[in-house]
């Protein structure tokens, strides 16, 4: 596992408001379950690294300096750790990231976090076609339901994991991953 980095995006206190507010929802409790695995990580020396959401638009919640934009405990980076800040959807497109992780050796990234749809998509393609090896466990992402296009979380999750399963990443569980370390 000396290739492999655990990514944790966009566990931000705006996640938690979403749910808060009771969304439609797939792994209300992948914040405990990131957490764990962040910490079996640290514990096999497996570089954590964290990316956050910066919204440039006034009023959003996950503007820097808002309450929104804060870490969730499963997101709190620990000393050393890197922090990246992005401002689009993929983790990679408006940071440094590609560069750290080549810097660092990784071949191989740990995608979790949020919102399963949106930013983990987007990331975990851009990891595929930059030519590193993703693997996503499934129950360590946030998926939120789209009520106006009336999409329930489970469906959009379904679809989601079919076809990032079938051409960009290796789908798991967080059981496994940690038994491999």
């Amino acid at each position: 596992m000396r290739d492999t980095a655990l990514v944790i995006i966009d566990m931000q206190m705006g996640m938690q408001a979403r749910l808060d507010e009771g969304r439609g929802v797939v792994n209300p409790d992948a914040d405990v379950v990131i957490a764990r695995l962040a910490a079996a990580c640290r514990a096999a020396g497996v570089p954590v690294i964290h990316v956050r959401h910066h919204d440039l638009r006034p009023g959003s919640p996950f503007r820097n300096g808002l309450p929104g934009a804060a870490p969730m405990p499963c997101d709190v980076a620990e000393p050393g750790e890197a922090v990246f800040y992005k401002s689009t959807s993929s983790a990679f497109a408006s940071t440094d990231l590609a560069a750290h992780l080549r810097g660092l050796g990784v071949a191989r990234v740990i995608v979790t976090g949020a919102v399963l749809g949106f930013c983990v998509t987007s990331t975990v393609r851009a990891a595929a076609e930059l030519g590193f090896a993703v693997v996503l466990p499934r129950d360590a992402v946030l998926g939120f339901d789209l009520p106006d296009a009336g999409l329930s979380a489970e469906e959009i999750a379904r679809v989601t994991f079919g076809l990032l399963g079938e051409d960009f990443a290796e789908l798991t569980e967080t059981d496994a991953l940690i038994a491999a370390l």
